[in-house]
């Protein structure tokens, strides 16, 4: 019996069993260890069906953390509905908590600016951008200078002769 559901399998394709689905909409499948005709064990895999397929659409975060640690094989059994909305109301918790932490560390750092405790913060304007070799500079310089993989050598003036 298992030689013919393995012939049928390799005559009309990969047999995908579908797992679930999360609240962006891609489907999840999970396809079973088999055999090839030749009797070579090909091992069991998992794999996601986009709800957005177009490769230059996708974002960091349209795939849940729980379901990416499922597909991975991280862990061993999907994720409930029940699992992925708990999950879901901490991390909004979490962010909310972080942002009111930020907004009182604003202010008190507001209060110490104003009562003198600590020094306000320098504000520079800087010509040009980080990355160029000359980044802030005005005029040449005799020293060599490097930045990340530019090398700029220094000017050479040739010293007078008394």
């Amino acid at each position: 019996m298992s030689r013919i559901v393995g012939l049928l399998r390799r005559t009309f394709g990969i047999v995908r069993e579908y797992v679930g689905t999360d609240h962006f909409g891609n489907k999840y499948y999970s396809i079973p260890e088999q055999k090839t005709w030749t009797g070579r064990q090909v091992r069991a895999k998992r794999m996601v069906e986009a709800a957005n397929p177009a490769e230059y659409e996708y974002l960091e975060g349209n795939i849940p953390i729980e379901w990416e640690a499922w597909i991975r094989g991280r862990r061993k059994e999907p994720p409930s509905i029940e699992e992925l909305m708990t999950n879901e109301s901490q991390r909004n918790e979490i962010k909310l908590k972080a942002m009111e932490l930020e907004e009182k560390d604003l202010a008190l750092q507001a209060k110490e600016h104003e009562e003198g405790l600590v020094a306000t913060p320098a504000r520079t304007v800087a010509k040009g951008h980080a990355s160029a070799a000359v980044f802030g500079k005005e005029e040449l310089s005799e020293e060599p200078t490097s930045t990340a993989n530019k090398f700029q050598p220094g000017s050479w003036m040739p010293t007078s002769k008394k």
